[in-house]
């Protein structure tokens, strides 16, 4: 980051987003702490980020658009019986995308992993793009600023941050989890019900 700058840390954003080895917390505190010590500036450092972040978004889309509606209900067709998977379960996910996507796509960009993978889903439903980066680039503009800020108010020490995100990202994972199971229970009950009707 020191050696490439703006360009450094839009890269970095960008492989965080498509696969995360180093948190966006970490690259943007840090970035946040540059702007201390270097010639780097918040403003500047923030539309850097936000490029790299929305650039990795909009690959994670491309990619969901090759996994759209048509070709989900072909799977479904082939291995529906093994995953216990229905064309209604499918076509159910992408309507409430279709209503909520927009919202979501907003929201989830201040959520820790489900920031990047809810790319995915957004281009499976097909999304319009133009409108996935409006609601992709806000959000982000909004994380980024923060962190970076935050970055550059606490100086060198910046770690503490990443501290506190830590806290966070592990109580976002655990909710993210039990949703997770709830989903899983519900799901199954419902498919018992379904036998049983059957």
């Amino acid at each position: 980051m020191e050696q490439f700058g703006y360009f450094g840390v839009a890269f970095l954003i960008m492989i965080e987003n498509l696969f995360p080895p180093i948190p966006s917390e970490v690259i943007l505190t840090f970035g946040g702490f540059m702007t201390t010590t270097t010639e780097l500036n918040i403003p500047l450092m923030i539309v850097a980020a936000t490029i790299g972040a929305v650039v990795g978004a909009a690959i994670l889309y491309g990619v969901g658009t090759l996994l759209d509606v048509e070709r989900l209900d072909k799977i479904v067709d082939k291995y529906g019986n093994i995953l216990r998977i229905t064309h209604e379960d499918i076509h159910k996910a992408d309507s409430w995308f279709d209503r909520y996507g927009f919202w979501t796509v907003f929201f989830c960009r201040f959520v820790p992993l489900i920031r990047s993978l809810i790319s995915l889903p957004a281009g499976m439903a097909n999304m319009n793009f133009g409108l996935f980066l409006l609601f992709t680039t806000v959000g982000t503009v909004i994380w980024n600023t923060v962190l970076i800020y935050l970055g550059a108010a606490v100086g060198s020490q910046w770690e503490m941050i990443v501290h506190y995100m830590d806290i966070y990202s592990n109580i976002a994972y655990v909710i993210i989890a039990i949703i997770g199971i709830a989903v899983i229970i519900w799901y199954i009950r419902k498919r018992k019900q379904t036998v049983k009707a059957d």
